[in-house]
C-alpha cells in the first residue's frame, strides 16, 4: 500500500473508512462474476478508466496516477502476456483489467484513509469473532505493523540502491542481503518497543 496516506480534503478523504472498504469489497465481488469474454472488454476497460479518474477527483495529480500505473507495469505485462498466450486475448484483457481496477481502488483507499482509522474499522469488524477466540486488537496490531513495514522495506531497498550507485557497483541478487539485514534489525527494534510497552513477549 502507513505512509501511502496523504492528508487532504477531497471527497474520498471525507468518506468514512467503512463506506470505502464496503465499496471496495462490493466492486471486488462484482468483478469476480465478470466472465472473461470479448463482450466484457469494454466494460472492464471503462472500469479501469473510472478508477484512474478517481485519482484527480480525489485531489491527486497526474504524477501520482502515473506513479500508480508505473508500479503495476510488470504485473500488467507478465500477467497480460501469460494469459494472452494460454487463454486468449479477451481473457487476458478482462482478467488483467479487473485486477488493475482493484489495485487502483485499493491504493486510493490507503491514500485517503489514515492507518488508525482503517485499523480501528478492522478491529470493530472482528470484535464479534471474539466469541470464537479471535483477538481483534491483536489482529489489528498485526495488520497495522504489516502495512507499515511495506514502505519501510521500500526505503531500505532505495537506500541500498543509492549506496550501490554511489560506489558504481551493482550487486544484483546479492543486494537482497543488506536489505534483509536492515529488515531484521528493524523487526528487532519494533519487537523491543512492543515488549517495553507490554504488547509482546
Amino acid at each position: 500500500m502507513i505512509s501511502l496516506y496523504r492528508p487532504g480534503s477531497g471527497f474520498l478523504h471525507r468518506t468514512p473508512a467503512g463506506v470505502k472498504l464496503a465499496v471496495l469489497a462490493a466492486v471486488a465481488l462484482a468483478l469476480s462474476f465478470v466472465p472473461a469474454r470479448t463482450a466484457m472488454i469494454v466494460p472492464v476497460l471503462t472500469g479501469v478508466v473510472v478508477a484512474s479518474l478517481l485519482f484527480p477527483l480525489a485531489g491527486f495529480g497526474v504524477r501520482e496516477l502515473g506513479a500508480a500505473w508505473w508500479r503495476l507495469r510488470w504485473l500488467i505485462l507478465v500477467l497480460g502476456v501469460a494469459l494472452g498466450v494460454f487463454v486468449g486475448v479477451a481473457a487476458a484483457v478482462v482478467n488483467t483489467g479487473r485486477l488493475v481496477v482493484l489495485l487502483l481502488l485499493a491504493e486510493l483507499l490507503t491514500r485517503t484513509t489514515a492507518t488508525s482509522a482503517l485499523m480501528a474499522l478492522i478491529v470493530r469488524l472482528l470484535r464479534p469473532l471474539r466469541r470464537v477466540g479471535v483477538d481483534a486488537d491483536a489482529v489489528g496490531l498485526v495488520l497495522s505493523l504489516t502495512l507499515t513495514m511495506v514502505p519501510v522495506i521500500g526505503g531500505f531497498v532505495r537506500a541500498v540502491r543509492e549506496a550501490q550507485d554511489a560506489r558504481g557497483v551493482r550487486l544484483g541478487l546479492r543486494a537482497a542481503l543488506p536489505v534483509l539485514v536492515r529488515t531484521m534489525r528493524h523487526a528487532d527494534a519494533v519487537g523491543e518497543a512492543l515488549a517495553a510497552r507490554g504488547l509482546a513477549r
